[in-house]
């Protein structure tokens, strides 16, 4: 993460039809193997620490406590390279951003969502230099931004929820790593970035002020664990014994934060301290978080405002269908 945010750009494309709400019924979960079969599995992941307690499983043996012969972690420096191994059957599975499934759903790659694995509360965030100090405020101010990513996501959410469009304010296109310096230096009073760039634009400059945060709607910005069909159709044992290793991670993470933090910085190039803020504006999901969500709030709520936001963006080019694209069997089945 501290020197690659890949996970937080998207593609643009079309395709497909509405019908937002929805998941596939956990009513058949117990016909789901208690055990997972044969065979080792790729997962392909970006170095963003949300993506860390898959670091805590392979460092700790929880993949192997939980019968998986083998889980190869693959990192992809690009969302672009990680949906053509999806595609092309290198991978079995993929982390990627909510938003990201939509767009490779609407492309027709044949996927399913079946973990919510964190969200982001204070780790994506606009900011101003103190003239700005709520949303009503940007109308016809100049905002620093990175286009079609989770920064285009958050700016478009906060001005719907004020009655406002993307109509009313200047964007002014730029690297999420540029925006907080631009902000900085005085050329633009306003700017919607994220860790670390939101710390090391505070630290410039005390009058930075955060006026609105994803954690406003938690999980506007969010990421999640989606598989092939293919693998579904053919190793869901090993899509169970996978959640279950999420949630031993989560439940690791949190007896021992400081130890797992160590861990997952290591993993994504980074010490600790460096993450501090980025990991303290990140929420992992346990699986009893994700039962709750993925059979409610997230389904139908979450969900449609992502689609909405990310439309409005014009990341998303084209409404898409969602009646089936999160499996919540597997969550159900790891959590008994």
């Amino acid at each position: 993460m501290s020197k690659n945010f890949t996970r937080r750009t998207v593609l643009k494309a079309g395709l497909a039809t509405a019908a937002m709400a929805g998941f596939t019924p956990s009513a058949f979960a117990d016909d789901l193997p208690a055990k997972p079969e044969a065979g080792t599995l790729k997962m392909g992941l970006n170095p963003w620490l949300g993506y860390g307690q898959w670091h805590i499983a392979a460092k700790k043996d929880l993949f192997k406590a939980q019968g998986l012969e083998g889980v190869e972690l693959v990192n992809f420096t690009t969302d672009a390279d990680l949906n053509a191994a999806l595609a092309s059957g290198q991978l079995q599975c993929g982390n990627i951003a909510t938003h990201t499934a939509m767009n490779f759903i609407a492309a027709g790659l044949p996927i399913k969502i079946v973990l919510l694995m964190d969200v982001s509360t204070t780790a994506d965030a606009m900011i101003s230099d103190g003239t700005v100090t709520d949303i009503k405020g940007l109308k016809g101010k100049q905002v620093a931004l990175e286009e079609g990513t989770t920064s285009d996501i958050l700016l478009n959410y906060a001005l719907a929820q004020n009655g406002m469009t993307i109509a009313d304010v200047q964007k002014v296109p730029m690297p999420a790593a540029d925006a907080g310096s631009a902000l900085i230096a005085g050329k633009v009073p306003v700017a919607v970035t994220y860790e670390p760039y939101l710390t090391l634009a505070k630290q410039q400059n005390a009058n930075t002020k955060m006026i609105y945060s994803a954690g406003e709607n938690p999980g506007l910005i969010s990421d999640v664990l989606v598989v092939t069909d293919e693998f579904l159709k053919s190793k869901p044992g090993q899509i169970v014994a996978l959640v279950k290793a999420w949630g031993a991670a989560v439940d690791d993470y949190r007896k021992d934060t400081a130890g797992g933090r160590a861990i997952i910085s290591e993993a994504v190039g980074a010490k600790p301290d460096e993450l501090t803020t980025a990991f303290d504006g990140v929420t992992y999901y346990s699986l009893a978080e994700n039962k709750t969500e993925l059979g409610g709030n997230f389904t139908t709520k979450v969900i449609p405002e992502v689609h909405k936001a990310a439309r409005a963006a014009g990341i998303l080019q084209a409404d898409v269908d969602l009646s089936t694209a999160i499996d919540a069997r597997f969550v159900d089945a790891a959590s008994k």
